[in-house]
């Protein structure tokens, strides 16, 4: 009996030893409600197939916020290993080269597999430098689509299948809805500044900023004042005073979602990722899904939208082992299984072809028709200097000076063109600073 005691304890202790062996690897993150839930089960389940390294994954807020928690963490010298970082900040994180560990750099100390040509064009032109490097590891990339409410289309007479191609076609429909008393409101958005400025432009072909959007330099400018931009921002100040557009507020306008679960607006714009959560609050209505809508009479229309996201950073200043650990789980995250699943939960994008492949054929898309609107829309033709994405300096700022003027703009104080003029000028500033900050 004491034998059998002595042997267990001795399990027991060999157990908790190699508990405690495991490195703990800090990934601070920015996903709330379901789609945090599912990044935590993504986590649980690499932490489960091995015993040498531990994830902790911890919720920071907002990607602002989270970004910058990182930042000052790093300066305090209390940083995380990996922190996800959304796609405006990537230029603020190059910048950062004393901080970053780029990712191709560290799959390859660690000499784990990797290679750039297994993800979406889309995807890696975002993130590498002007070398073809991949900086950080992409994650969740999405892009803006279109969501409505077939159940609201019906009652106003329209057909449920159809979803609107233009933004005549939006105004039109909006106002039938409208009329015949289906819903008090045509449309919301999330993302004023990524949806109704960075991709409108880029579907317009239209370009964002010089130097190939930032692409090319720091001392790059924004553009975004355009006849194009002019003529949209003139147009949603006109439906939100008609009622026919309601803003869902600044950043990434929290306050829209709500407005299409409740059934008060009939269509809705923000990130394919908004997919999950469409899924689980439109409970009692059936969901449509099409691409952004475009104008007729601007050539090259529509071009590609832009992607949006985030990826994950690996910092400096935390030892070998744990960087060990954080290329064998970017492998585990980028395999094709992990990310096809990701995939289809969230309406991210299958940010390797090995995942969209394997969603394929699993019947997915045939399953879950809509699904795939967000790979058609930004593959529909191929980038151009004006919607492959952008990379300015500051640009986190600059979102929140686009919120600014498009407030300014609702509440009266300016026209489109005078909001977008100062926009511009504020944006150049910023922009301008950082390049002699770095």
């Amino acid at each position: 009996m004491f034998k059998k005691l002595s042997m267990a304890a001795m399990a027991l202790g060999l157990s908790a030893s190699s508990t405690l062996a495991a490195t703990e690897i800090a990934w601070w993150h920015a996903m709330g409600g379901e789609l945090g839930a599912k990044l935590e089960e993504i986590v649980a389940g690499y932490n489960a197939s091995q015993d040498k390294y531990k994830i902790v994954p911890t919720y920071k807020g907002s990607y602002a916020e989270t970004m910058t928690a990182a930042i000052a963490a790093f300066r305090a010298g209390e940083q995380p290993a990996i922190v996800q970082v959304f796609e405006v900040g990537t230029g603020t994180m190059m910048a950062a080269k004393g901080a970053v560990y780029p990712v191709y750099e560290l799959m390859k100390d660690a000499g784990a597999k990797f290679d750039p040509k297994e993800y979406l064009p889309a995807v890696v032109g975002y993130y590498t430098d002007t070398d073809g490097n991949m900086l950080s590891m992409p994650f969740n990339s999405s892009t803006p689509i279109l969501y409505y409410n077939k159940d609201v289309f019906k009652k106003a007479g329209l057909d449920p299948e159809v979803a609107p191609k233009t933004w005549a076609d939006v105004e039109a429909f909006s106002k039938k809805i409208m009329e015949s008393g289906a819903a008090k409101c045509g449309f919301t958005t999330g993302w004023i500044s990524w949806v109704q400025l960075e991709n409108l432009s880029a579907w317009h072909n239209q370009p964002i900023g010089t130097l190939e959007n930032g692409f090319g330099g720091t001392d790059s400018k924004l553009t975004v004042n355009g006849p194009v931009q002019v003529k949209h921002w003139e147009n949603l100040k006109k439906w939100q005073d008609a009622g026919v557009f309601q803003y869902g507020g600044p950043a990434g306008g929290n306050d829209a979602p709500p407005k299409f679960y409740s059934q008060e607006c009939a269509i809705y714009m923000n990130s394919s990722a908004s997919r999950a959560g469409v899924i689980a609050n439109a409970k009692d209505f059936q969901v449509g899904y099409g691409m952004l809508p475009y104008y007729e009479d601007v050539k090259g229309a529509p071009q590609n939208s832009i992607i949006g996201g985030a990826t994950l950073w690996v910092l400096k200043g935390r030892n070998e082992e744990e960087y060990k650990g954080v290329a064998d789980f970017f492998t585990h995250l980028a395999s094709a299984k992990v990310q096809a699943d990701w995939h289809q939960f969230s309406g991210y994008l299958p940010i390797t072809t090995a995942a969209y492949e394997l969603s394929k054929s699993e019947g997915y898309y045939e399953k879950n028709p809509g699904s795939d609107v967000s790979i058609k829309q930004i593959t529909l033709n191929a980038p151009t200097e004006n919607s492959k994405g952008l990379r300015f300096g500051n640009y986190v700022q600059i979102r929140a000076v686009i919120d600014e003027e498009f407030q300014e703009l609702l509440s009266g104080k300016k026209t489109a063109q005078q909001a977008l003029d100062t926009l511009v000028e504020r944006g150049n500033k910023l922009i301008a600073d950082f390049a002699a900050a770095n």
